[in-house]
């Protein structure tokens, strides 16, 4: 049946692909991203541009994505625009340059976006696969991110076959795309184990231009090992929710809980699971990482729903050998779906994700290094931050070695505004937000979440306002942030040339 398909290599399929055209690539994180195809984009662009001709991409990913793709493009210099969100330290060069043009969105708005016409059409669809059928089914590999709605829309699909995952990945999907307005009905996903869509990807089979093979893994990075800081954070945590269950203010049964990605969420959900006072929970989130595996095998996680497997590979090749333990324990969705405010709002999710910055007002700053250069994005917070039961952002205190506080007067580029955060966590402590005045937030950050070596900086900063509703003081928010681009940390401020 497979032989109804053109088989080609890599590098013929990417001389397909010419400049100036869109291209939508499956996968979320490195997990369920095509290697092979962008590998030999980016050599073709560079021996174009050996011959003094243009050659660059538009680029639509679900998320992150592998070295192979963000990375090789990024060093060939063949990226026309790029969205929604990355963490490619070459990538992020170049957008810092301008080498590249890069919009950050929410990720849950990008496919609705592509379908409403409001950037251009994908021409190619890149997807990696672990299966396919004669009639157009696709069955993805570790994430699902954005490919079906760039499936639906582009005039061609290249498939990677990637032989590294088994066919057997069929039913760990659940492809859903919710219809456009004005025809829109609600989502009928109730809790994170409910199933409303189809296992696999369905397409037009004369749309599937090419098929490469390929053999190769996923590029995800290992986790750093918990550190004092990130078990803190944990810890902090995990009390902040065991205290909240006793005191009645989350369900006896508990809530879905949603994670962010790194060191420190999976630090924290390893404190989750360790807490005797935490029940064994569901998750409803984008990226299912080491530690939710561990927390499956140990009893601690009942189900995790999410948009991608980001897992290292050593974890996943286990995973692998024993697929039917997690076959009524996990489902991979689009993140139209995963990502859903309307379906954060109804469960009830209970949301950890980490801010780069925040102020002693409750704002903070997930995307902007001194509110100039991009990171990685604003990812997913967004999506769920403004709509979780309680939004939770965890951050180490300080940053380059106590040289930086995450905690400032005013952040230098805003995500998540106060009216959004409800707890900011710290390995110092606590600062719950609810209910609280700006002034009364101020000093519950401040003596919560602040390191030792700020705490009097920032409480002298609020001297310098006078009375007022919100202890802003124009001339001085961003002082500690020019102290630090001054003199390469923000300690020492004289807060009396500012009153």
């Amino acid at each position: 049946m497979r032989q109804t398909y053109k088989f080609v290599t890599a590098d013929e399929a990417a001389a397909y692909i010419n400049n100036g055209d869109m291209v939508g690539f499956s996968g979320f994180t490195p997990a369920g991203s095509p290697k092979a195809v962008p590998t030999a984009l980016a050599k073709r662009a560079e021996a174009l541009h050996a011959e003094g001709k243009e050659f660059k991409i538009g680029m639509y990913t679900g998320a992150s994505t592998g070295d192979s793709l963000d990375g090789a493009l990024a060093r060939a210099n063949a990226i026309l625009f790029r969205t929604p969100y990355q963490s490619n330290k070459d990538l992020r060069s170049a957008l810092n340059c301008n080498d590249a043009h890069y919009f950050d969105m929410h990720l849950s708005t990008l496919p609705q976006e592509l379908r409403y016409g409001f950037m251009p059409k994908p021409k190619f669809a890149v997807l990696e696969v672990c299966d396919f059928n004669a009639d157009g089914e696709l069955v993805l590999t570790t994430a699902v991110g954005i490919s079906p709605t760039v499936a639906n829309l582009a005039d061609y699909i290249i498939l990677e076959w990637n032989h590294k995952h088994p066919k057997e990945l069929r039913g760990f999907h659940d492809i859903y795309e919710p219809q456009d307005p004005p025809y829109r009905k609600e989502i009928p996903l109730y809790k994170p184990s409910d199933r409303i869509g189809s296992p696999v990807i369905k397409v037009d089979p004369k749309k599937i231009l090419c098929v490469v093979e390929t053999e190769l893994p996923d590029e995800v990075g290992g986790f750093t090992p918990v550190d004092e800081v990130t078990a803190k954070i944990g810890a902090n945590v995990a009390l902040f929710l065991a205290n909240e269950l006793k005191a009645g203010r989350i369900p006896k049964e508990f809530l879905p809980i949603q994670s962010g990605v790194g060191n420190i969420a999976n630090a924290v959900l390893g404190s989750l699971g360790a807490n005797p006072d935490i029940p064994p929970f569901e998750m409803y989130t984008e990226v299912i990482q080491d530690a939710v595996i561990d927390l499956m095998y140990d009893g601690n996680v009942k189900f995790a729903s999410g948009c991608s497997l980001t897992v290292s590979n050593a974890v996943l090749e286990k995973m692998y050998s024993n697929l039917d333990f997690f076959r009524d324990k996990l489902v991979l969705r689009p993140q139209e779906i995963s990502n859903n405010p309307e379906l954060v709002r109804r469960m009830g999710l209970i949301t950890i994700n980490t801010a780069l910055e925040a102020d002693i007002f409750g704002n903070v700053n997930s995307t902007h290094v001194l509110g100039q250069k991009m990171m990685n994005g604003i990812g997913g917070s967004g999506d769920f931050t403004r709509n979780a039961y309680i939004s939770i952002f965890t951050t180490p205190s300080t940053a380059k070695g106590g040289k930086i506080s995450s905690i400032v007067p005013m952040v230098s580029h805003l995500d998540h505004s106060e009216h959004s955060v409800k707890v900011i966590i710290t390995e110092h402590g606590i600062a719950d937000l609810r209910g609280k005045s700006p002034i009364q937030r101020a000093n519950e950050i401040i003596e919560n979440c602040v390191a030792p070596e700020y705490q009097e900086v920032l409480r002298d900063y609020l001297k310098t306002s006078g009375k007022c509703h919100t202890n802003q003081n124009l001339s001085a928010a961003f002082a500690m942030h020019n102290q630090f681009k001054n003199t390469g940390s923000m300690e020492g401020i004289n807060w009396e040339d500012y009153k």
